[in-house]
């Protein structure tokens, strides 16, 4: 059993990996593949309803003042239970120029997901200031 929580909680880990990797290459397609499309993304002044409104923020975002940026993640707790994950993470965003975490954006972050046709998707985040 302990081994089957293991894999379901670095599947869900992987999931986050490669939302940040497509952060990193700007690309708002690869970024919301990972999404329901019913989910809901909340941020400090918004909120998007579902994941064409979220695609549509992170392509604005990627064309302009998050061009550039790279996002740290690093989780503090991932709780599967059934065919849901919850992950509770710290965020850093760091801006295009930035060198080291000095000036990143510190966000503590919720993410929400389910396993739909054995994919683990995110179907809810939200952030605030930490």
């Amino acid at each position: 059993m302990a081994s089957n929580a293991i894999t379901e909680d670095t599947a869900v880990l992987d999931v986050l990996a490669e939302v940040y990797q497509a952060w990193a290459d700007n690309d708002a397609d690869a970024f919301t593949s990972h999404y329901t499309t019913d989910a809901t993304a909340v941020m400090p002044g918004t909120f998007h309803a579902d994941r064409d409104a979220i695609h549509s923020y992170m392509a604005a975002a990627f064309a302009g003042p998050m061009k550039g940026t790279r996002a740290i993640d690093t989780p503090l707790s991932v709780r599967v239970v059934g065919n849901m994950a919850i992950v509770v993470s710290d965020s850093d965003i760091v801006a295009a120029d930035a060198s080291d975490l000095a000036d990143a954006r510190k966000a503590r972050a919720t993410w929400v997901l389910v396993k739909q046709d054995d994919r683990w998707l995110i179907t809810a985040y939200a952030n605030c200031a930490r």
